[in-house]
């Protein structure tokens, strides 16, 4: 159970990881509603390719849209070429990089519905058995007032009883998926090799470039995360004084020893102590991202650093010129 909360807050807290999950959710929810679909070709001439063709094409289309709307890359890609320049400009990079990853990861379970679609073959067969040469198979049931197209279009029912006594319909259905798992292995090897080619020529290309743009998305994702976080905590905070507050004005002896003190350097609100206050300050993040540039804060924390070292060392020369004159720096003199 301990390493279940783990591998859950390690999901949670990683977003790339979080969409790799979903990713792999969808894959092999692709896999499974494949082999539970139940497929009926309706065995006619005119339907048998848009059936065919809808189930091999279809679901896929689906299931991109699908990926695309549960990763989070979307909304963030979105939002960060809708905002507002204001103080912060926007980097293509960043937007490339995260449209990139999004495609990437909502076309992998697309992909395997085809591929399992092809390698299975029934969407084929049920696609194209009317376009084969029925010069090149023997023994095809030649029944009056039925042409041979529609003699085909059977060829997917295997318990039609026009192919009762021939095995044509089995040569017809093996030549076939013969030819959709050759094209599925196709698929899957243009893919692999597809893939390392992209491997291997990654290293030739700007890595810098890369790292930056990798860099730059993932402070995105945190930075609106630890927005949320310190809003959360704003309002929290916010909400427990408003009720102090009100109960103070109401029975103010309930809240006796419950109020902290205003003057707290840990006070999580800022000094922000109206609604007023908040909706200009969430107005002011959207309107205007803050410039990527800390000095402020670390030149703060430089000062008061030097100021610990300062006191720290006056308090040594004091203990020194205490020991010094023969006094010790905890008495009285």
């Amino acid at each position: 159970m301990e390493r279940f909360r783990m591998v859950f807050q390690y999901f949670q807290s990683n977003t790339e990881s979080v969409a790799n999950g979903i990713c792999a959710l969808l894959t092999l929810a692709s896999v499974k509603m494949y082999t539970i679909f139940d497929f009926n070709c309706p065995c006619l001439p005119k339907y048998n390719v848009l059936y065919g063709m809808g189930v091999m094409f279809i679901p896929p289309v689906v299931l991109f849209f699908v990926g695309i709307i549960v990763n989070k890359h979307s909304v963030m890609m979105l939002e960060e070429w809708t905002r507002p320049t204001g103080k912060r400009k926007k980097n293509p990079a960043i937007i490339k990089f995260m449209f990139t990853n999004l495609i990437q990861r909502a076309m992998i379970a697309p992909v395997v519905w085809i591929l399992v679609t092809l390698l299975d073959g029934k969407c084929f067969i049920c696609a194209f058995s009317v376009t084969v040469d029925p010069s090149r198979f023997n023994g095809l049931p030649n029944v009056p007032g039925l042409d041979i197209t529609r003699v085909l279009a059977k060829v997917p029912c295997k318990e039609d009883i026009i192919f009762q006594n021939t095995t044509s319909r089995k040569a017809v259905s093996r030549y076939l998926r013969c030819w959709s798992q050759a094209l599925g292995w196709s698929i899957l090897l243009f893919l692999i090799m597809l893939a390392v080619v992209a491997r291997c020529l990654k290293p030739c290309f700007n890595h810098a470039a890369f790292l930056q743009a990798r860099y730059w998305s993932s402070y995105a994702d945190l930075e609106q995360k630890l927005f949320d976080e310190t809003c959360s905590t704003h309002a929290r905070e916010f909400a427990r004084k408003c009720v102090i507050q009100f109960f103070e004005s109401m029975h103010e002896e309930m809240c006796q020893g419950m109020i902290l003190p205003l003057d707290d350097e840990d006070d999580p609100l800022h000094g922000i102590t109206s609604r007023k206050q908040v909706n200009e300050l969430l107005k002011a993040w959207y309107r205007s991202k803050p410039d990527l540039d800390i000095t402020k804060i670390a030149q703060r924390q430089y000062n008061r650093a030097r100021v610990r070292v300062t006191w720290e060392g006056d308090q040594n020369e004091s203990r020194q010129a205490f020991k010094q004159n023969g006094h010790s720096p905890h008495t009285d003199v």
